[in-house]
C-alpha cells in the first residue's frame, strides 16, 4: 500500500471537524500511510480496520518508524497523538483527497458505477467531452489516463492513494473533465471517499455480483454509496430498464435522469438496423432526436450511449458533438470486441463470465448471425461455485456449439469445473469439453462457416492464465487473430482454376 504523495499540508482540524483529538491544539501533515511498513518520520499513520487486518495492531510499529500521529477508531495505549473517526477507511479517502488538493473541485467530475457497463461508458463519457473540445482524464478498467500520459491499471481496483494520486495529475495536466470507474469493490471498501462527483451513472444492478456482498440488500446498499458521492446539484442518471436501480430514485437527494429501451424514461431509444459490423438506432431526448450509427452493438450498447449522452446534455453539451462521441468509440478492448480477420464469419470477444452478463452478449451476438452461435466460456477458480451450473445452462440455452474450456482455473482441476458447468446442462451430450483455452478457441473457429459467429467469453481483454501458481501467456484475441491469419494465407495459397494468367 503505497504512501499517499504530497502536494499540500493540511491541518487534520479542518479535514475533520468532528473528529476527536486526544491532545489540544493542531496536528498538520503532509503524508500519510496505511501500512506501517511505509510509514516515513513525519506521516501520519491511518489504522484501518479492512477484512484482511486490524491497523490499530500496528500502530506501535508505525510510531517507531516515525509517524507523529495515528488516525484511528478506538483511544489506543501509545505516546502520541490521536484523532478518532467513525471509519478510518473514509477517513483516509478524505485525507488523500484533501492532500491532493482537492482536485475534483477544479474539474467537473464524473463517476460510472453498476454492475456491466462501466468501462465502455467511461469510454463514451470521454469521447463526448473530447468532442466538446476539453481535455478529459480517464480511470478505467483499461488503463488510465491524464489526458497526456495512458498507463495500463496495475489492479483491477484501484486503491484509495491512486485514486486521489491521478485526480491531482489530471488537474495538474489541465483536464477540465475526469471520468472515473467506481466498482462495488472501491465503493465497499470505502477506496473512492473524499472523490467529489459532479454526475454520477449508475449503469444497472444484475445478480451477477450479489455473491461478492453477501446479499442482494447489501450489493444494494453498495451501489447506493455512489450517489454520496454527488455535489450539491450534482445529478444522478440511472436505468429506468433495470427495476433495481428504478426503485433508488424514491431516496435519491439529488437531482436525477433515467434512461431506457423499454421503460418510459427521459432519455430512450429505438434500435432501426442491427449487422454484425455495426448498429444504428434512434436517440430521443425532449424535443431532440438524433440517429446515431455505431461500430458496437447489442441493446446494451445502446443503453450505455444513453446514459453518457444524458451526462453530456446535464453539462451543456450540444447534441450533435455528443452524437459523434459516440459513434467515434469504434470498441472497447475486450467488451464484445468484434475481431476482422478477413474471415466469413463474425468472431467476438467479450469479458462476460456470470450467467447473466454472457446470456446479454450471447443475445446480442445472435441478434446479428445468420448461422450458428459458437460459444467458448468457462469458469475462473474460487467465486461462488453454485453460479457455474447457472452458466452451463446458459450455454445450453443460447449456443448451437457450447464448448467448454479453462478460464484462470489456478489449483483447481479444469476438468473438475468442467464438470461443474455441465451440471447445468440438460443434455451434457452437446458440449465439447477442450480444456487447454488456445485449443478450444481454435477448434470453435474451425468448426465456425460462413454466416456463423463465435463468442468468446470470459476473459476479454485481460492477458495471462492462471494455471497451478504459475501464469502463462494467453490473450484470447491474439490467439484468434493468429489463427485467422494462418487460416486465411492457407487459402490464398491454394490451387485454383484460372483460365487467364
Amino acid at each position: 500500500m503505497a504512501r499517499s504523495t504530497s502536494r499540500c499540508a493540511v491541518s487534520l482540524r479542518d479535514v475533520f471537524p468532528r473528529a476527536q483529538f486526544t491532545r489540544p491544539g493542531d496536528l498538520r501533515i503532509s503524508k500519510c500511510s496505511a501500512d506501517w511498513r511505509d510509514c516515513a518520520p513525519g506521516d501520519l499513520f491511518i489504522a484501518e480496520t479492512t477484512a484482511d487486518g486490524d491497523g490499530h495492531e500496528q500502530a506501535s510499529q508505525a510510531l517507531a518508524r516515525g509517524a507523529i500521529g495515528v488516525l484511528g477508531e478506538r483511544l489506543l495505549p501509545v505516546e502520541a497523538p490521536q484523532i478518532l473517526v467513525r471509519d478510518t477507511r473514509q477517513a483516509h479517502g478524505q485525507l488523500v483527497q484533501a492532500l491532493a488538493g482537492n482536485p475534483c473541485r477544479r474539474m467537473r467530475t464524473i463517476g460510472v458505477g453498476g454492475t456491466a457497463g462501466k468501462t465502455v461508458t467511461a469510454m463514451l463519457l470521454a469521447a463526448i467531452f473530447e468532442q466538446a473540445g476539453q481535455n478529459v482524464g480517464v480511470m478505467s478498467s483499461v488503463g488510465y489516463s491524464d489526458s497526456l500520459v495512458q498507463t495500463a491499471p496495475q489492479e483491477a481496483t484501484p486503491s484509495t492513494d491512486q485514486f486521489a494520486d491521478w485526480l491531482a495529475r489530471m488537474n495538474t495536466a489541465g483536464c477540465d473533465t475526469a471520468v472515473v470507474e467506481l466498482s462495488s469493490r472501491a465503493l465497499a471498501e470505502r477506496r473512492a471517499a473524499g472523490i467529489e462527483l459532479d454526475a454520477a451513472i449508475l449503469t444497472n444492478i444484475r445478480r451477477d455480483q450479489y455473491q461478492r456482498h453477501n446479499t442482494p440488500s447489501g450489493y444494494l446498499r453498495t451501489n447506493r454509496r455512489l450517489f454520496s458521492l454527488l455535489k450539491p446539484g450534482g445529478v444522478a442518471v440511472l436505468s429506468a430498464d433495470d427495476h433495481r436501480s428504478r426503485n433508488l430514485l424514491p431516496k435519491l437527494k439529488s437531482p436525477a435522469l433515467t434512461f431506457g429501451l423499454h421503460a418510459e424514461a427521459d432519455l430512450s431509444a429505438e434500435v432501426l438496423e442491427r449487422h454484425r459490423s455495426e448498429q444504428t438506432f434512434l436517440l430521443c431526448a425532449g424535443e431532440e432526436t438524433a440517429v446515431v450509427r455505431t461500430r458496437m452493438i447489442g441493446d446494451y450498447h445502446v443503453a450505455n450511449c444513453l446514459a453518457a449522452t444524458a451526462v453530456g446534455l446535464a453539462a451543456g453539451v450540444d447534441l450533435g458533438k455528443i452524437v459523434r462521441g459516440l459513434e467515434a468509440i469504434e470498441h472497447v478492448p475486450g467488451r464484445l470486441e468484434r475481431l476482422e480477420c478477413g474471415q466469413e464469419f463474425g468472431v467476438f470477444v467479450d469479458a462476460a463470465a456470470m450467467p447473466e452478463s454472457l446470456a446479454l452478449s450471447m443475445q446480442a451476438v445472435r441478434r446479428v448471425t445468420e448461422g450458428r452461435l459458437i460459444v467458448v466460456a468457462g469458469a475462473p477458480a474460487g467465486g461462488d461455485k453454485a453460479v457455474r451450473p447457472l452458466v452451463g445452462r446458459v450455454l445450453e440455452r443460447g449456443a448451437h456449439l457450447p464448448i467448454l474450456t479453462s478460464n484462470d482455473p489456478g489449483r483447481e482441476e479444469p476438468l473438475a469445473i468442467a464438470h461443474e458447468l455441465l451440471d447445468g446442462f440438460d443434455r451434457p451430450h452437446r458440449a465439447h469439453v477442450l480444456p487447454d483455452r488456445a485449443a478450444a478457441i481454435r477448434f470453435a473457429l474451425s468448426e465456425a462457416r460462413a454466416g456463423d459467429s463465435v463468442l468468446i467469453a470470459g476473459k476479454g481483454d485481460r492477458s495471462g492464465q492462471l494455471v497451478g501458481q504459475q501464469r502463462v501467456a494467453h490473450d484470447d484475441r491474439e490467439i484468434a487473430c493468429q489463427w485467422l491469419y494462418a487460416r486465411g494465407e492457407v487459402e490464398l495459397a491454394r490451387p485454383r482454376l484460372r483460365i487467364f494468367r
